[in-house]
């Protein structure tokens, strides 16, 4: 497979582990203060990174100072993202918040454009903002809603664009799984201070498999984000983030009762389309 291939799969695979994760997470329906629930999850993260970190070998890896600014950098854009995201999360419709999320491909492409002057081609570009027509189909049926956990929404937006292009700028001999443990290393303890501020609540046998199931997700979902920003084209790679979209209406429907509007339906289709082609014109350009 070319790079952009490889990194496109890594991106929906991300993508399907966040879902996984955000579902867990929104089960626990608020029975856990939410920095004690970052916490635990970042604790339980933390631990079966370490684990398969050292099976890996990726602990004994030589990090230079730059890239090991980078990662202290990209753990910061990640405890904001991580604040923003799960406010919204459980104060809005997964549906919803996903199909904010979906902007980030645009703010990524853009931003790798402006700032690491990646070429992208006009078929790329098309085919993302048709992809973000259809988010915005998605969004209409429900802009009455459209309130103050938007707006925390649009802020993880911009949190992960610049998580995302600070990923982006990290050498290549920096081991995946490294750059993972310190992000899962940043949130549990930035998440454990702040959870300080707050009364601790017991966690039952229900929200402790919920947190267990989130913690096993959100480690996939990083290590497979991270690699995919370092792996092909931004550009390419961008649109695939739309897939998370339909996992999360899926998942909306099937366990949380949230049934998709026909404008939203359309908005989905529109979505995977332009998904499908960006996949279709990469692997045309592979053969030739």
């Amino acid at each position: 497979m070319s790079p952009n291939t490889t990194g496109a799969l890594l991106m929906m695979a991300s993508m399907g582990a966040f879902v996984m994760n955000d579902t867990f997470l929104k089960l626990t329906d608020g029975a856990v203060p939410l920095f004690q629930l970052i916490f635990v999850r970042g604790l339980l993260a933390t631990v079966l990174v370490y684990v398969l970190a050292r099976s890996l070998g990726a602990l004994r890896s030589t990090i230079s100072r730059r890239d090991k600014g980078l990662i202290a950098l990209r753990g910061l854009a990640e405890i904001i993202t991580s604040y923003f995201f799960l406010n919204a999360l459980f104060n809005m419709p997964l549906g919803n918040l996903n199909a904010i999320m979906q902007v980030v491909p645009l703010t990524v492409t853009l931003g790798s454009a402006i700032f690491y002057r990646e070429a992208v081609g006009w078929r790329r570009m098309l085919a993302i903002l048709v992809g973000l027509f259809g988010v915005l189909l998605i969004i209409r049926p429900g802009a009455e809603g459209f309130n103050i956990w938007s707006l925390y929404a649009l802020g993880a937006v911009l949190c992960v664009t610049v998580r995302d292009l600070i990923t982006r700028q990290l050498s290549r001999e920096v081991p995946g799984m490294a750059v993972t443990l310190g992000t899962t290393v940043s949130v549990m303890v930035a998440a454990g201070l702040a959870s300080l501020t707050e009364d601790w609540a017991p966690v039952t046998t229900s929200a402790a498999a919920c947190i267990t199931g989130s913690a096993s997700f959100i480690l996939i979902g990083y290590f497979c984000s991270i690699q995919a920003m370092r792996t092909g084209d931004v550009s390419f790679n961008a649109p695939f983030r739309y897939t998370g979209l339909i996992g999360a209406m899926i998942i909306g429907f099937l366990v949380f009762d949230e049934i998709p509007k026909a404008l939203t339906l359309l908005g989905a289709a529109i979505v995977i389309a332009t998904g499908l082609f960006t996949f279709y014109r990469e692997r045309k350009l592979s053969r030739a």
